[in-house]
């Protein structure tokens, strides 16, 4: 490119640049400054308590961590003992159906 193109690019984009200064007033700006740095604040604040909340929830789990895994235990355990005992009282209920039905049949052996 020749000097005196470059010179009329420049010469064309201070225009341009000049004009659109003009569009925007400077108040508008400032209040624009003004309200992206609230909105910075606020969501700094908001993510220092979401910071804290994970450290809290992070504590806590690890305060009931060890309860929840015992409790989960003695459920699994109590599930079997039910099964168990249901298994048995369901095979007595059936010797009972079958020697009302059978009466000669020996359901105690």
């Amino acid at each position: 490119m020749e000097e005196s193109e470059k010179e009329s690019i420049r010469a064309a984009s201070k225009e341009v640049s000049r004009q659109f200064k003009t569009l925007i007033d400077t108040n508008d700006l400032d209040s624009l400054k003004h309200l992206q740095h609230l909105i910075l604040g606020r969501l700094q604040d908001s993510n220092a308590v979401l910071s804290h909340f994970n450290e809290y929830s992070e504590h806590c789990f690890a305060e009931v961590s060890s309860d929840f895994s015992r409790n989960t235990r003695l459920l699994k355990s109590m599930k079997s003992d039910l099964n168990y005992i249901f298994q048995k009282l369901s095979i007595g209920f059936t010797f009972r159906h079958i020697a009302i039905f059978v009466p000669d049949l020996d359901y105690r052996a």
